[in-house]
């Protein structure tokens, strides 16, 4: 069996600064050791989990393809968290600091989450879940 020991989410992004902000804002920290003048290291679970934000310029350097524009969905970006309050604590950051809603909330009892799309049109969900309530 094959088991990953962490987890770097590459995302493109057009302005490194609006990026940093954005996501300062919402709570979140950089890992300085894999940050520079072209990409961010943002840390969503320190040892385990990453997004780095790099500039277009050098995200062409990693793919023969092209970077979609935002107005496109590529890839949902699913992160869990510890309670319903926190769901709503990170959204309402997002759309405060730039974010934009792509959809509404759901409650389905045992999950619930809340959507944004960050200053680069990357879809985020953010969502609680208490699997003791999923219906049996």
């Amino acid at each position: 069996m094959t088991t990953i020991k962490s987890i770097y989410v590459n995302l493109p992004v057009k302005d490194l600064a609006v990026t940093k902000s954005f996501w300062t804002k919402l709570g979140f920290s950089f890992n300085d050791q894999f940050s520079d003048e072209k990409a961010l290291c943002l840390i969503l679970n320190e040892g385990v989990m990453y997004s780095m934000l790099i500039t277009h310029e050098f995200f062409t350097t990693f793919t023969n393809r092209s970077i979609a524009d935002g107005s496109s969905t590529q890839v949902l970006l699913a992160v869990e968290v510890e309670s319903k309050e926190k769901v709503d604590e990170i959204v309402q950051a997002a759309l405060a600091n730039g974010g934009s809603r792509y959809r509404e909330s759901a409650d389905h009892t045992w999950m619930y989450y809340d959507s944004f799309a960050d200053p680069d049109g990357h879809q985020w969900e953010v969502m609680y879940m208490d699997p003791t309530k999923i219906p049996g």
